[in-house]
C-alpha cells in the first residue's frame, strides 16, 4: 500500500484492475486504518477516474452477497451523500413515496457518514430489522412492494471501512461507490450526486450497464432535487436543466430541508412526510424527486403525469399504508 500511496501523491491513477484489487484487500483487511484513511484523502484531492471508480464497482459487486429480486424490475433512489447539506432524508421517504405509487422499489442505504441521519439511522429509529435473508426480502418487496438492503450486510468492505469512515466524516469515494453496488442490481435508478463532474462521470459509468438511470444535481450543491436552485437532471436520452419555478414548484431555503441535530428529529421528519403532515417545503422536495423517479421507470410519461402519481401517494395516504406494511414485516 505504501508504494501505492506514493504514486497517487504524485497525482497518478489507478487501473481498473488495480483499483478492483485494493478494495478487495481493504474487505480482507490488508491495510490498517491510518492506510485506508490516506487513500480516502487522496479522492478528495482530486476527480476519481471512470476506470478508478469501475474497478472499485467491480470489486465490490464481486464480494455482494447477491439477492436476486430482478422480475420486480425495482427502482433505487439514492443520493451520494457528501453535501454537507445535512438534509432530513428525502430520499427513503422519496422511496416509500414511488411504492405507495405502485412501482417497486429496492433501496439500499447506510448509516449516514457525513451527516446526521443515513437511510438505515432512519430505518432503526422506525424498529426496522435489518436482514440479509433472502426469503424475508422477497417477501417484503411481494406483499408492499418495497425492500430495504443495509449495505455493510450485503458488501463486507463496506463494513470493514465504516470506522474510519464514520471517524473522517467527510465525504469518500465510498460515498460516490455506495449507489453503485446496490447487491441487487437494480433495472433502474435515480441518483442524486452533489457537483456536475460527479453527473457526468455517473453518467458515463451508467451508460456501461443495463441499468436505466438519471442522474440529478441541485446548482446549489444538494445531491437531490432540493428546489433550493435550478437542477439538472441526466437521462441516457437526454440531460436538461430545469428550475423549481418550470414544475409549479416555489423555490425553499435551506433551512426548510435541514435534518437537526439528532436522528430522531431527522425521523420526525420522515414521519410527518408520509403523514402527509410536513412543511409545504419538505413535501414538496420528495414529490419532485419521486416523480422523477418514476419518470426513469416510465419515460413516455409526461413529467406533470409523474408529480401528479408522487403527490396522489402522499395525500391519498398509500404511501403512508406503505410503511405501515413494511414496517409490519420487518419489524
Amino acid at each position: 500500500m505504501k508504494q501505492i500511496l506514493y504514486r497517487l501523491f504524485e497525482h497518478q491513477y489507478l487501473g481498473r484492475e488495480e483499483a478492483r484489487q485494493i478494495l478487495q484487500n481493504i474487505a480482507e483487511g490488508k491495510y490498517n486504518d491510518a492506510q485506508v484513511a490516506s487513500l480516502i484523502t487522496v479522492f478528495l484531492m482530486r476527480s476519481i477516474s471512470v476506470e478508478e471508480l469501475t474497478g472499485f464497482r467491480e470489486a465490490l459487486l464481486d464480494m455482494r452477497t447477491p439477492v436476486d429480486l430482478s422480475d420486480y424490475k425495482p427502482i433505487d433512489i439514492v443520493g451520494t451523500g457528501g453535501d454537507g447539506k445535512n438534509t432530513f432524508n428525502i430520499s427513503t421517504a422519496a422511496c416509500f413515496t414511488v411504492a405507495g405509487a405502485g412501482y417497486h422499489v429496492a433501496k439500499h442505504g447506510n448509516y449516514g457518514a457525513t451527516s446526521v441521519s443515513g437511510a438505515s439511522n432512519v430505518m432503526e429509529q422506525h424498529g426496522v430489522k435489518f436482514t440479509s435473508d433472502a426469503g424475508k426480502l422477497r417477501k417484503s418487496i411481494e406483499t408492499c412492494g418495497i425492500v430495504y438492503l443495509h449495505a455493510p450486510l450485503f458488501n463486507p468492505a463496506l463494513k470493514a471501512v465504516a470506522p474510519v469512515r464514520k471517524n473522517l466524516a467527510v465525504r469518500s469515494f465510498f460515498n460516490m461507490l455506495g449507489p453503485l453496488v446496490n447487491p441487487i442490481i437494480p433495472a433502474y435508478q435515480l441518483l442524486g450526486v452533489y457537483n456536475l463532474p460527479l453527473l457526468r462521470l455517473y453518467s458515463y459509468t451508467y451508460q456501461e450497464s443495463a441499468t436505466r438511470f438519471a442522474v440529478v444535481h441541485s446548482l446549489d450543491g444538494y445531491d437531490e432535487i432540493s428546489l433550493t436552485a435550478d437542477f439538472k437532471v441526466s437521462m441516457p436520452e437526454k440531460e436538461k436543466l430545469y428550475t423549481p419555478e418550470m414544475l409549479g414548484f416555489p423555490r425553499c431555503r435551506e433551512a426548510d430541508l435541514d435534518g437537526g441535530a439528532t436522528p430522531q428529529h431527522a425521523a420526525g421528519i420522515f414521519h410527518n412526510v408520509l403523514h402527509n403532515t410536513a412543511t409545504q417545503a419538505q413535501k414538496n422536495c420528495v414529490v419532485v424527486n419521486a416523480a422523477f423517479a418514476i419518470q426513469v421507470i416510465c419515460p413516455e410519461k409526461k413529467i406533470e403525469t409523474c408529480l401528479a402519481e408522487a403527490l396522489e401517494s402522499l395525500e391519498s395516504g398509500k404511501a403512508l399504508q406503505t410503511f405501515e406494511r413494511f414496517l409490519q414485516i420487518n419489524q
